[in-house]
């Protein structure tokens, strides 16, 4: 195979660009939806909720938030279509756009206190909206990177947006910890907890600033060239790759739902149950998922050594075996065993199964329909898994009068499920993205830290 030769200066800049226009972008996102969850744990079943039992308050408020996955979908679905009809970079603007409107209407919400059942109707109303544009902007963000990578470098560039996640839990988790830090707890929980909500549209003016300076991907100005662009994405996955979709959902088990046990559940099971104080919880978190934004490029640059399979697989076994000592250091209600089982947990099995998962989603699908068919296997995952985890784990802890037994097995389970499902994926990481997935490998070089081609 000749040498890579050394991409020009300003291929290089424009790679650079798309990449923290994708992080910055997904941070912001995140953070967005981030707050709800925290929000949901610690604030909203009382102001949404005062007529229910403190218990019953937090399923119903876990319920409301897992309203957002149901429409996570449906945003999926859409992105999908218009990022694989029109392109990556519009949709993206649409999706930021959408989230920090959302976001910032939360924040100006009366309580139940000022219109009764409106209050809830009207919070629900805008998860939904919330639900749908983070549905919509996974796929493009990672895609952005990842069509823009070196093709030795596609799992490093494909984690760096994943790291949105966590950093956006990081940001969203400080800001609430500040406030209620700041103030008397009465305030905090009367009108401080709006002030982080508010923040969105400042952060969504500086992320559609950037995302406004980007190009589109070069693996999709090369199908608008050549006017191959599916007519109908969404048909044309469903139709013609059923397998992927399922694997790609199966794929998602390790860590679609349990990610929620770990920076959204126990947020409450620790308060309740471990005794601990919600500004401890917070900050316990808040390393936790600091841990994860360092780890997860870690582990998707070894995927492009390695491999995606055998970090995934690896990622989800740790998680089911370290479900039982977590849960350990929960129930002792001491904030630094508490904090030192999460930056494990998080920091090593979902990094290890989050960091790969965008290039193989996206080595797995043609580029003409990619975008759909990482948003549908993806998005499905997540309402299926995602916002029900929280749910389905606080009603099981009341069904077990507090008892951690039933989550542990639900980790476990879910975790085993997607080291089976991974385990019969092919591998991924030599493809070609303007391949069809059904084509023989293409072997590439690993390049190096300033070289290597589009693909």
């Amino acid at each position: 195979m000749p040498p890579v030769e050394k991409p020009s200066s300003e291929l290089e800049s424009a790679r650079r660009r798309v990449l923290v226009s994708s992080v910055i972008g997904s941070v912001i996102e995140w953070y967005d939806y981030a707050l709800y969850g925290t929000a949901a744990a610690l604030i909203f079943s009382s102001a949404f909720f005062p007529e229910f039992s403190p218990s019953a308050g937090i399923v119903a408020t876990f319920g409301t938030f897992a309203v957002g996955f149901v429409a996570r979908p449906i945003g999926g679905f859409v992105a999908g279509y218009y990022g694989d009809r029109i392109g990556r970079k519009s949709t993206l603007v649409l999706t930021l756009m959408t989230m920090g409107l959302a976001t910032t209407i939360i924040g100006l919400l009366p309580t139940y206190a000022s219109i009764g059942i409106w209050a809830p109707i009207l919070l629900i109303l805008m998860r939904l909206v919330q639900g749908f544009a983070v549905g919509g902007e996974w796929a493009g963000a990672v895609l952005m990177a990842v069509e823009y990578a070196p093709q030795a470098r596609r799992g490093l560039y494909g984690a760096y947006p994943q790291t949105g996640v966590s950093a956006g839990i990081v940001l969203g988790t400080a800001a609430f910890a500040a406030m209620s830090s700041l103030m008397p707890m009465d305030s905090f929980l009367s009108w401080g907890w709006r002030i982080p909500f508010l923040m969105s549209i400042v952060l969504a003016g500086v992320g559609l600033y950037i995302r406004f300076t980007i190009g589109e991907s070069p693996v999709f100005a090369k199908i608008k060239s050549s006017h191959t662009e599916a007519k109908h994405p969404l048909g044309e996955v469903l139709r013609a790759h059923p397998k992927e979709v399922l694997l790609t959902i199966g794929a998602r088990f390790a860590e679609a739902g349990n990610y929620y046990i770990f920076s959204v559940f126990i947020l409450a099971y620790a308060v309740d149950y471990g005794g601990m104080s919600r500004t401890h919880v917070l900050l316990c978190v808040m390393v936790a998922a600091l841990a994860d934004v360092i780890t997860i490029p870690l582990w998707g640059a070894l995927s492009d050594r390695v491999g995606r399979r055998p970090v995934i697989i690896f990622g989800a076994l740790f998680m089911a075996a370290a479900a039982y000592p977590f849960f350990l250091a929960a129930d002792t209600g001491s904030p630094l065993l508490l904090a030192i089982a999460l930056v494990i947990v998080m920091g090593v099995g979902h990094a290890a199964v989050y960091g790969p998962i965008a290039a193989f989603y996206a080595e797995m699908f043609p580029a003409r329909i990619r975008y759909s068919g990482m948003s549908i296997g993806y998005q499905t995952a997540s309402v299926v898994l995602g916002g029900f985890t929280p749910l389905v784990a606080s009603s099981l802890v009341l069904w077990s009068s507090g008892a951690a037994w039933p989550v542990i097995m639900l980790v476990s389970v879910t975790c085993l499920i997607a080291a089976l499902t991974v385990a019969v994926c092919p591998e991924t990481y030599q493809r070609s993205l303007m391949e069809e997935p059904g084509d023989l490998p293409t072997r590439v070089v690993p390049a190096s830290p300033i070289s290597g081609q589009l693909p």
